[in-house]
């Protein structure tokens, strides 16, 4: 009766020690955030004001330690976070910070993207397409920009929609490119929906994989396909207009520019 009582309690402990255990990762884990996020807030600041100081400015360099310190306790309390990884390679080789390197620069972003992190493969895919003759890198850089393209990163659907579009690299597609510059559009990339914007105007139809991932209908009706097409069709400019105000509302003249001209010849 004892020996059964003991191991009764024995095993009512196992699922508590997991449990412990989980809310520990977790605390780390929102913890190491909350140091990315104030390291990420002081290069907010840093990227305000370094277009108009000098790089040496004394001002900016205890928000450039803060950023670095808060980037670096985020990785010692849990050593598994991405973001953390990214943002001080970043420091490493973007900004003027004391003690930058770029070997540990390039060392944390391998890291980064080799652990998933979409912002750094799309960085570290946009790094190895360089002209070298000695380093063969466009195959690693494609599979770096795939792999975040996959986790719908709009820089890398960017890219890779352009890749598709000129066929450097890859077999010219612009059905892919489409899909492409469609998603990062979506996500509010303002060069994806100009390109897309760009190409509705041109004539091109809109891709089968849009119009059935865009529609509420079940894609296994032909009917409600063709119609779907036609309707793309007659409304291509309105499409594109509607591009080029996602590229306006972020800040981009060249959306704004479409705009006026497509009222104007409307009006004309």
């Amino acid at each position: 009766m004892l020996r059964l009582f003991i191991s009764r309690a024995a095993g009512s402990q196992r699922p508590l020690c997991s449990r412990n255990q989980l809310r520990g990762i977790h605390e780390r884990n929102k913890k190491a955030m909350g140091l990315v996020a104030k390291g990420w807030s002081a290069l907010q600041e840093v990227d305000r004001v370094i277009d108009h100081a000098d790089l040496n400015d004394p001002r900016l360099i205890p928000l450039l330690r803060a950023a670095k310190d808060n980037f670096e306790l985020a990785l010692e309390v849990d050593n598994m976070n991405t973001h953390a990884r990214y943002w001080l390679s970043r420091m490493h080789f973007k900004y003027h910070v004391p003690g930058a390197c770029k070997l540990i620069g390039v060392a944390l972003l391998v890291e980064a993207a080799n652990m998933g992190d979409a912002d750094a493969q799309y960085e570290l895919g946009c790094r190895l397409r360089v002209d070298n003759k000695y380093v063969k890198s466009d195959q690693q850089a494609f599979y770096y920009i795939e792999e975040a393209v996959d986790q719908l990163h709009p820089g890398a659907l960017y890219l890779l929609g352009s890749v598709y579009l000129t066929g450097d690299c890859v077999k010219r597609d612009v059905a892919s490119a489409m899909w492409c510059f469609h998603r990062a559009s979506e996500k509010g990339h303002a060069g994806a929906a100009i390109a897309y914007g760009s190409l509705l105007l041109k004539g091109y139809e809109v891709p089968e994989v849009i119009m059935r991932f865009n529609s509420s209908r079940s894609p296994s009706t032909g009917g409600a396909r063709k119609k779907e097409v036609k309707w793309q069709k007659q409304d291509a400019v309105e499409m594109a207009k509607e591009q080029f105000r996602i590229a306006a509302e972020v800040g981009c003249d060249l959306g704004l520019h479409w705009l006026n001209r497509l009222s104007d010849s409307e009006k004309q």
